[in-house]
């Protein structure tokens, strides 16, 4: 079963963590909540999560994909914590995969791996992504790194997620049952 790390920050925007999750707990893939701290995490709208972990004791070997969610504030908090640096660089270095939505792709951008890749952000950041092309669509997957606009596209991006991990079949089917469009 594949095995999915969502990091949360204080700040985080609720849809764009919490859909993801469903849709990949749907799809049958493990699904690990960590925050930067072990205490519950509040979102930008103060719901609070309450992590299973923390990112210190997430280890690139074990996972299949790192997702960082959006929130402004959330987003500035995972740039600025090393351990998170440091994950997502080790995930980059052995080509797994890493996701990132709304303001999350700015992150990746400071970590330096939008280098030559094609990426999506929330559409008044796009500036914060350069060097990397700047692709006007709600899901943009360069390699093995996946990118989405926002709280709107959320549910699209889990099912990429899920199509990467467990096959478009398996992804098509949990939209059906979903309700949701995917084609």
């Amino acid at each position: 079963m594949p095995k999915v790390a969502i990091i949360l920050a204080e700040g985080f925007e609720e849809v764009e963590a919490v859909a993801p999750i469903d849709v990949l707990r749907r799809a049958g893939v493990e699904v690990v909540i960590a925050g930067l701290y072990p205490e519950p995490v509040a979102s930008a709208r103060g719901v609070k999560i309450v992590p299973e972990t923390t990112v210190d004791q997430l280890k690139a070997e074990e996972l299949d994909l790192v997702i960082l969610p959006g929130g402004a504030g959330g987003v500035e908090r995972l740039k600025q914590d090393p351990r998170v640096e440091g994950l997502i660089k080790a995930m980059q270095e052995k080509k797994k995969l890493i996701g990132a939505i709304c303001a999350a792709p700015t992150a990746l951008a400071k970590f330096g791996l939008l280098e030559g890749k094609r990426a999506t952000v929330y559409p008044t950041l796009v500036e914060d992504i350069k060097p990397a092309q700047y692709v006007d669509s709600p899901v943009v997957e360069d390699e093995n790194v996946i990118t989405s606009q926002g709280p709107g596209t959320a549910l699209e991006f889990g099912l990429r997620l899920a199509e990467r991990l467990v096959g478009r079949e398996q992804a098509k089917e949990v939209a059906r049952r979903m309700l949701v469009q995917y084609e």
